[in-house]
């Protein structure tokens, strides 16, 4: 099951467009390193054309791009300093009117934390940080509710082990927008959050920790870090089509990008949190900065602070075995022993990110000054690192390294053993990342893994097998239950993953944790059974937010009778209140937040990580006749409203003023329009449907309505 949910990450960005709806912030990974040292590489670019990495990397893209549903791709290889590959594939716009071209801007999503770590190593050299130096010393004004946050280190920043809840992204995604909101009020909105485990404890996947890194390099640098990046790499580096939101980017210089939401092309994506993926940059520019970690330019980083990077950091702390993945954290990478690198015993290591938009893959052989660069428009980081994969393994293959390609791999078909009778213990219910799943083992050693929070998507069978682990049918996953030194059982996944004509990508990583059981008193049972099957409204996120357009502006509150005392993975705690208890290392733990509810206004209010939602009571019906008006009050939230029966079908026109917008949803919470995206002020109401509309404070909305 757990191979079954990273398999349809990779199949909803494999399929035709119309199945990639789902598609959000789809943080990469990576995996190991052997210490076999790889034979010399043959350095004579100059009698090597590359022809067949070229045709094969071609074929792969355009299946990419015409076959599976990723609208355009760009990529380029580096060897010996020179780029030696590099193409386009797919469409810049829908109407072909608009070509690519290696200059083709995209944003590079998470990859960005590549040019972070690199500005406070930088600053490492400089002598003015010390990675193991609390980061309070450099920020006094840094605080949190939970007093172990002192103990948080520039280094705990860079390896993801601060212990940070994780995404602080309120206002962060905007259209057209370069508000720095959630980078300036980062240092509030952590001020009233707790830590999820002690900093250090392990390492799991947090974007708040790079944009407090991207703070302490503002601090300690004193110039901001649009400047610092251009002063100490961009510009050195000759990469003159990287920018950040808060340059002047022309739109049409940028790749377009799509919705499933919407028909035509959408207006520019801009990441406000730079260090953590806010930057634009080209498959070209990107193998250009590779040249730091392969040690082709001088003065740029030390080789002692790239070597730091480079380290096994995910080691410090709690982990899984050693096994081929793509996530093992260094310094900033998600991977510092890539597969399938690591069975030609080649130290690679690799960094990916994916926004609401763009997806790239930046992977690096340092040992054989080699990089290749993959971006795309409406794809993903994982079908990317396929393409990257084929641009290393084609040249090493080229240039006499590898001999011939390995054989894909497989835990084989299972070999049932008989079970111990104590592994009938870890049945139960277990957490992941926005995941519960539902575990029953059999006697004679069968296991079903269901979830309960798809119910739609099947059940997945296990056989006990005499290693101890439980494996599918196809033998591409294995499953272990696996007790940690914190007393905590995990569920930890082992997998191969193959797409037809791409390759094969490896994932391990505990990707459950078992939920213990959570009595609730009578009291705060009633509570949370009067919020179960009601909708909240998000109502504090700005006008120009991407959210409005990708429907995560409506939230339902489910609860689960298999799962008892839980909102989800969240452990319920109060009438009031839910924290998420999971301490998954790697990606399964990410993303946690602790919930409160407060009663204002006649209705219900959820905060949550710096999102306000209100409660279903304070969504009123519109008004049904030809004319009325909303205005937006003092606090600036969101007005929400019902379509009663008597507006259904009715043609809404509105008088949009400065700074606002208006989005509108059908029953299902599908947008139907999105004035910022659409430009377009009427529309049509749908049955039972929802609308909001946005804007500073004082905005007053005057809406007409005729049949």
């Amino acid at each position: 099951m757990i191979q079954q949910e990273k398999m349809n990450v990779v199949k909803r960005t494999v399929k035709k467009r119309t199945s990639i709806a789902a598609l959000t912030l789809v943080l990469t990974m990576l995996a190991p390193l052997s210490a076999m040292a790889a034979p010399a590489a043959i350095n004579n670019n100059s009698k090597l054309t590359y022809e067949t990495t070229k045709k094969a990397v071609i074929e792969k893209a355009k299946l990419l791009t015409e076959t599976y549903g990723t609208t355009s791709l760009q990529y380029a290889l580096i060897d010996g300093g020179e780029i030696v590959v590099s193409g386009q594939t797919g469409k810049n716009d829908l109407n072909d009117k608009v070509p690519l071209t290696s200059n083709t801007i995209y944003g590079i999503g998470s990859t960005s934390k590549m040019m972070l770590t690199a500005a406070v190593m930088k600053l490492v050299d400089e002598g003015k940080i010390d990675l193991d130096v609390p980061v309070v010393n450099y920020m006094p004004d840094f605080k949190m509710k939970d007093n172990r946050y002192k103990q948080i280190t520039p280094r705990m920043l860079l390896n993801h082990s601060s212990g940070l809840l994780g995404s602080s992204f309120n206002n962060a995604t905007l259209y057209g927008d370069n508000d720095t909101y959630s980078h300036d009020t980062l240092l509030e909105q952590l001020a009233n959050q707790n830590l999820k485990a002690d900093p250090g404890a392990y390492s799991v996947y947090s974007n708040d920790g790079f944009t407090l890194a991207e703070i302490l390099v503002e601090r300690v640098s004193g110039i901001g870090y649009t400047a610092f990046i251009h002063k100490y790499f961009t510009e050195p580096l000759d990469m003159n089509h990287t920018k950040t939101p808060q340059d002047v980017v022309n739109p049409a210089e940028m790749a377009g990008i799509y919705s499933p939401f919407y028909e035509a092309q959408l207006p520019k994506e801009n990441y406000n949190i730079i260090g953590t993926g806010g930057l634009y940059s080209t498959a070209e520019d990107l193998v250009k900065f590779s040249r730091i970690f392969t040690g082709e330019v001088n003065g740029i980083l030390s080789s002692k602070s790239v070597q730091a990077m480079e380290q096994e950091e995910y080691k410090r702390g709690m982990w899984p075995e050693d096994s081929d993945t793509l996530m093992s954290y260094g310094l900033g990478w998600d991977s510092v022993n890539l597969f399938p690198f690591n069975e030609y015993g080649i130290k690679a290591v690799m960094k990916g990110g994916d926004t609401l938009s763009y997806q790239s893959s930046l992977t690096v052989l340092p040992e054989h000054n080699m990089a290749a660069a993959v971006i795309s428009s409406r794809g993903s980081s994982l079908t990317n690192q396929f393409i990257a994969n084929e641009l290393l393994l084609s040249a090493l293959e080229e240039k006499g390294v590898i001999t011939e390609r390995n054989p894909e791999k497989s835990f084989g078909v299972p070999v049932k053993a008989q079970m111990p009778k104590e592994i009938s213990k870890f049945a139960g219910i277990y957490g992941g990342n926005n995941s519960v799943t539902k575990i029953k083992i059999n006697p004679t050693g069968q296991m079903t893994v269901s979830s309960l929070t798809a119910p739609s998507n099947p059940a997945q069978e296990y056989t006990y097998t005499a290693d101890g682990t439980f494996v599918n049918d196809e033998g591409t996953e294995k499953l272990k239950f696996v007790v940690e030194k914190n007393g905590n059982t995990y569920l930890w996944s082992r997998s191969y993953i193959s797409v037809p004509g791409l390759g094969q990508l490896a994932f391990s990583e505990y990707n459950a944790e078992k939920l213990e059981a959570n009595e609730l008193s009578k009291e705060v049972t009633a509570a949370w059974k009067k919020r179960d099957g009601k909708k909240y409204y998000l109502v504090n996120e700005k006008y120009t937010s991407m959210v409005y357009l990708n429907a995560s502006s409506i939230l339902p509150i489910q609860l689960n009778k298999e799962n008892p005392g839980y909102m989800s993975n969240n452990k319920i705690t109060g009438a009031n209140e839910a924290a998420n208890p999971l301490q998954i290392p790697g990606t399964a733990g990410r993303d946690t937040m602790d919930i409160h509810f407060s009663k204002k206004d006649g209705g219900e209010y959820l905060t949550a990580l710096g999102y306000v939602y209100a409660s279903e009571e304070l969504v009123k019906p519109i008004y049904p006749g030809k004319q009325s008006a909303t205005t937006i009050q003092v606090d600036g939230y969101a007005k929400w409203f019902s379509v009663p029966v008597n507006a259904e079908g009715k043609v809404m026109t509105v008088k949009i003023p400065a700074n606002s917008a208006f989005a509108v949803y059908d029953q299902t919470g599908i947008c139907i329009n999105y004035t910022v995206v659409s430009g377009k002020n009427e529309v049509v109401l749908p049955e039972n449907g929802r609308i909001v509309f946005v804007g500073e404070a004082g905005s007053r909305f005057e809406i007409s309505l005729k049949k």
